[in-house]
Parts: C-alpha cells; structure tokens; sequence
C-alpha cells in the first residue's frame, strides 16, 4: 500500500508535528517526530522534494524499491517528487534519531532560476544506498546552511524570504554536488568493483543468445543487472570516463561488431540481427557514426 501525501500541511499531520510556519517549505528537527504509526511501514509518496541529514537512525531502515539501508551518523539522502519509499523499525526495539529534514514544494521554486537547475541534482535519483557519506567537515558545513534556511524559516516572512531562502538552498545543493564528486573519487574500490562489473555484464550480454531475442541492453537493463540506480551508474562513468552509460554499451556493441566483421564471414545483415538491431540500417548507421566508415568499408580493409 502507498500512501500519497499531496502538501506539506498534510505531511506534518501525518507525522503529528505543528503547522508549518510556511505551506511549501519545512525545516523539521527529527528529534521532535515522536509519532509513529503502528501499521508502518508503509510506502510513502510525497508531492515535493526532501533533503535528509540523518546523524543517528539506529535500528531503523530506509527502503527505495528493493534496496535496504541502514542510516549511520552524517548521511544525506535526497528525493524527489512522487518517490516512492518507506520506513520501518526494528521490533521491540526504539527508533532513534537526529537531524534535520527540509521539504520544499515545487511550487516555492516556480519562476526562479533553481526550478530550472534542479533537474541537473542527479543525486535526487539515487537510491538510498547511494547516499552521501558526510565528513566532520563537510556536515558542519550544511548544517550551517540549513541554520541559515531555518532562522529564516521561522523568522517573519516578507518579500525578500523566498529569495534568501532558494540562495541558501541553491548553495546547500552545490555543496551536495561537490561531496558526491569528493565520494566518487574516494570510494575508488567500491566504484572500480562497479565499473568492472558494468563490463562484465555488457561482455556476457553481447556474447549471449540475449541479444538476438531482446534487442540491445538498456541503460535501464544495465543499472537494475548492477543493482544501482541509473543515474548513479550515469555519473560515475562520467566521473571516471567521460561517457555516459549509453556510450560505453554503443562502444562495447562496436567492438564486438569489429570482431564479427573481421573475422566470420557473415553478412552485414546478420551481424545487425546477431546483435539485437531490428533493422540493418540502424546499425550501419551506428557504426559509421561511431567509426567514420560503414562496416563493408571496414571489412574491405582486412583484405
């Protein structure tokens, strides 16, 4: 079952906190969410977009999808609108927290600059295991902005509020951006694991008799293959290749169309269908792109 939580008015009753002191945005300190509903978990769907630092979620759980996570100490997680996900708790075992939320409605962003940007935040659609690791340093830093958002919160609001408050949370969410970038290059093992992984898949993909019945792997295929979200799986190949996950599968799909070509004595034709084209022309076409010769042009220079 999923609940779906249209404003943050509602959101606030739900979780039987006061009236926000604003109806399209919300700093709430988690040490105050003392009401929990004994049917949860639940799924949960809200109409805007929450920005998480969790310094302590002891025996408690986050669920996107499929995936589980456990919250540690310095942890930010982000999600957009109408992302579906849940929250449970141990058994017999008490949830404790701290930290701060902030809900912001899309409509707070309207007519500014940032409501154009924030699809660029990539990381509003990463999963919950995909959250961001804080240091020492780097979560003092937010919460000195989320400080900033929340004294202006809750001080009288007047035409200028909107203005500051977006400044802060434009701020916040590019300082988000750098520490997911500082995580990709540290998390080296972790993410090179993932990378070596994404090959494995594209390599027994292509080699496989999937490929003539299911077309070309998506970037969808891929990310679900590898248990990671695809934007995730988007920007850490950006981040330690250049190229985007469609790319990498276009080139791994050239290289083993190289092979065929120069090898077997197959056509053209069958070669496209061998490697999930539905049409011949899409794949000379590919490759021409890809190479700057047609793939007759190519064969012709093994001869």
């Amino acid at each position: 079952m999923t609940r779906h939580i249209k404003t943050i008015t509602e959101f606030h009753q739900f979780r039987g906190l006061p009236k926000p002191e604003h109806h399209l945005i919300s700093v709430i300190d988690i040490e105050t969410v003392l009401h929990w509903h004994a049917d949860e978990p639940m799924n949960l769907a809200l109409d805007f977009y929450v920005i998480a630092l969790k310094r302590v979620f002891s025996q408690g759980q986050v669920t996107y999808g499929q995936g589980q996570y456990y919250y540690d100490d310095g942890i930010m997680s982000f999600m957009s609108p109408n992302q579906v996900f849940s929250i449970s708790k141990e058994k017999n075992s008490a949830l404790k927290q701290s930290g701060w939320v902030l809900l912001v409605h899309p409509d707070f962003l309207w007519n500014t600059a940032l409501a154009n940007k924030m699809n660029q935040f990539e990381y509003f659609e990463y999963s919950a295991n995909e959250a961001l690791k804080l240091s020492e340093k780097e979560e003092k830093t937010i919460i000195g902005i989320i400080e900033n958002i929340q004294q202006e919160y809750n001080s009288n609001i007047d035409n200028f509020s909107q203005d500051i408050i977006i400044a802060y949370l434009e701020t916040l969410l590019s300082y988000a951006d750098r520490f997911y970038h500082r995580q990709f290059l540290t998390h080296k093992k972790v993410n090179h694991q993932i990378l070596d992984q994404f090959e494995k898949v594209l390599v027994d993909y292509f080699k496989g008799i999937e490929v003539v019945h299911k077309g070309l792997p998506t970037v969808q295929y891929v990310s679900d293959t590898l248990n990671v979200s695809v934007s995730y799986l988007s920007r850490l190949l950006k981040t330690f290749t250049g190229q985007s996950t469609q790319q990498h599968i276009h080139d791994k799909l050239i290289e083993k169309a190289k092979e065929k070509l120069s090898t077997t004595n197959l056509s053209v034709s069958e070669i496209a269908y061998e490697l999930g084209f539905e049409h011949p022309q899409s794949f000379s076409k590919l490759f021409k792109t890809k190479t700057k010769v047609s793939p007759l042009e190519f064969r012709q220079s093994f001869n």
